[in-house]
């Protein structure tokens, strides 16, 4: 039997001879060395937690973010029907016509004329942030993103060597035009909102939308608006800054309202000559979202959403009443998260592990935010579950009054 093949040890200095000068060059050897890029990257605190519940016999896991809800079954059903007819092979880059050609014109029934502009089917909004970063940002650009953030834009602006600059949205958590305006510099190229927001549940109104596209307008930096939790709104309509600004891209996706975070169905509205130039990048990385996965998706954009957002604004009354007396909280306008303050004279540290104690999973704001004030809940549970959580953390509470 051969010798199984041996390899130098780490940093081990190998000589060799450059080819045509016979001079000898001594190196290091290590096969496996880290690219700059990847020392800036650290792994989603987020993603730790749900690791974490799965070692737990009965966790109350309130830390990751997807809807509660299964897949509707029209949308299964679609999907297993495209597997057995066949369509199990590359789509177009742009995703298939009928799905791209049915969210054109949903957007177009909201902001009006969209002829300039293309609809691209992505591999979750993350993807479609990949691309959009991909494709405009450059070396040492900067991309601002609001304090609390979704962890992914930090780190996605790192793998594409730009920097993710951070505007305060405290206390109130509205991402107005003069925080925005303040941390703009000459590097700026891009502004991330997010509406409804995760990790804090606030919702834009148009107000808000308003001064945030003639922000973009006077400046001339583009805005990324980030709609994918556009159906868990409660009380009002939702909001995008598209409605009056032009200089926009609209990054959105079936993951929560159908319930099919693993199926990685996303989409984006954007300039048709940009959108074009990001099938290329498309093409060279995800090469297209899933194909029957597309057809599924199809299925259920026109399904009434009504019943789960009824569900949730019930699920978001329950926890926020159930807290506020112990809990310095704002009221979450949509999505299916809040952003509690931890309780007064409590260390955010030590509240996480009196609640991993209690088998209660929440979110460190660290994991989304420059402060350590606060905490993510994500209420996408049983009532059951959340009845308990609330004990919890009441009892909690109380332990460091």
């Amino acid at each position: 039997m051969a010798a199984a093949p041996s390899f130098p040890a780490a940093h081990a200095r190998v000589p060799w001879y450059s080819h045509g000068t016979n001079q000898r060059i001594v190196v290091p050897q290590d096969p496996f060395r880290y690219s700059e890029r990847l020392q800036n990257i650290r792994p989603s605190g987020i993603r730790k937690f749900f690791e974490l519940g799965l070692s737990m016999k009965n966790p109350i896991d309130l830390s990751i973010g997807q809807a509660h809800f299964d897949t509707p079954d029209v949308v299964k059903q679609a999907a297993q029907k495209a597997i057995a007819d066949g369509r199990n092979r590359y789509t177009v880059t742009q995703g298939i016509p009928d799905l791209r050609e049915k969210l054109k014109a949903r957007y177009a029934a909201r902001f009006g004329d969209v002829s300039g502009e293309d609809v691209m089917v992505t591999c979750g909004v993350s993807g479609g942030l990949m691309l959009t970063f991909l494709a405009m940002l450059n070396p040492g650009d900067e991309v601002l993103i609001p304090d609390p953030y979704f962890i992914m834009y930090k780190h996605l602006a790192t793998m594409v060597s730009a920097t993710a600059v951070t505007y305060d949205t405290y206390p109130d958590f509205r991402p107005t035009a003069q925080r925005i305006r303040e941390r703009i510099t000459p590097r700026t190229r891009l502004i991330i909102v997010n509406s409804p927001s995760n990790p804090t549940g606030y919702a834009m109104t148009e107000a808000d939308a308003r001064e945030l596209a003639a922000l973009a307008d006077s400046t001339g930096i583009p805005l990324i608006s980030d709609e994918i939790y556009e159906d868990f709104m409660y009380g009002a309509r939702h909001v995008s800054p598209r409605e009056f600004t032009r200089s926009c891209i609209v990054l959105s996706g079936a993951s929560k309202s159908l319930g099919m975070p693993g199926w990685r169905i996303g989409w984006m509205l954007s300039p048709r000559e940009l959108s074009e130039k990001m099938y290329g990048l498309q093409q060279f990385s995800f090469v297209c979202a899933p194909a029957p996965l597309q057809w599924g998706a199809l299925a259920g954009i026109d399904l009434d959403f009504s019943q789960h957002r009824a569900d949730y604004l019930a699920k978001r009354d329950f926890v926020f009443e159930g807290i506020r007396g112990r809990y310095s909280c704002v009221r979450p306008g949509g999505s299916f998260y809040m952003f509690p303050e931890v309780p007064k004279g409590a260390k955010l540290d030590t509240f996480i592990e009196a609640c991993i104690k209690r088998e209660l999973l929440v979110v460190p704001g660290t994991a989304c935010s420059d402060r350590a004030s606060h905490f993510r809940l994500c209420f996408a549970a049983t009532d059951e579950k959340l009845r308990k959580a609330v004990t919890i953390l009441n009892e909690i509470a109380a332990s460091t009054a």
